[in-house]
């Protein structure tokens, strides 16, 4: 078999194992779907709790459109889906990558999956229980006299969904700063010297991405710093690690 055959056939072999893996975790995905769906109504409303406690005495939220009464609650469902397989699809991709990495960077993958899968999910319980009763405050206290804020389900999912993304994305800084120090695009020394950008960059990015008061900037901002600090920790740990184990080499 001659040189670009057995590249090509590499290729192919590899093609038919990245199908299995989307596969597998589509299935996941399904099944944690189709077993979540008769809960629908109660997910919806344990998810929209946070608002319904900050509305006024006798005051509920409304769908604007004909099909959000349906389609909401489905959309919430298959967020908490997504959720639930999140595990399953990220051992697919770690399972799929593996055979390429040396033994190393298998121990390490391992516990950054691991990781990385609890902190998006404490980025998210940071929004629903923390955030989301702070802001929803603030609107309430800023409402004007005879103005009845009842908010639609629709864009009450969108601003939940955008909420849990950012928090989610915000609480794996430190795994993207210790990627980033392992494979060698930046050191712990430059790290440290561009942390007045980082934070700067912390509080735009607060100011895009959350509602336009300051408090909700702030409860973004701060922790997205704190956690830059704690990557910044454990990236030095390990390198300090590493080093000490080629010495003993």
């Amino acid at each position: 078999m001659s040189e670009n055959e057995q590249e090509s056939e590499s290729f192919l072999s590899h093609l038919v194992e990245l199908r299995d893996r989307l596969l597998r975790a589509i299935i996941a995905l399904l099944v944690a779907f189709v077993a979540l769906v008769p809960w629908s109504k109660d997910i919806y409303a344990w998810i929209a709790k946070p608002m319904l406690a900050k509305l006024p005495a006798g005051v509920a939220m409304i769908a604007t459109e004909v099909t959000s009464p349906f389609f909401i609650p489905i959309k919430v469902t298959l967020l908490t889906a997504v959720v639930l397989a999140l595990p399953v699809v990220l051992y697919q991709v770690w399972a799929f990558v593996a055979p390429g990495l040396y033994a190393h960077e298998k121990k390490l993958v391992g516990p950054l999956v691991m990781a990385s899968t609890v902190l998006f999910l404490l980025g998210m319980a940071f929004a629903y229980f923390l955030v989301f009763p702070i802001v929803f405050g603030v609107m309430k206290t800023f409402t004007p006299e005879g103005v009845a804020w009842m908010p639609d389900i629709g864009a009450y999912f969108s601003f939940v969904v955008n909420m849990f993304l950012a928090f989610g994305i915000t609480f794996e800084v430190p795994i993207a700063v210790i990627l980033c120090v392992k494979a060698g695009i930046i050191s712990v020394a430059k790290l440290r010297e561009i942390r007045p950008y980082v934070i700067v960059g912390a509080f735009v990015v607060a100011a895009i991405v959350t509602p336009p008061d300051v408090l909700s900037q702030l409860l973004l901002a701060v922790p997205l710093c704190l956690l830059y600090e704690v990557g910044i920790l454990v990236a030095a740990m390990m390198a300090r690690g590493s080093a000490q184990t080629e010495s003993a080499l």
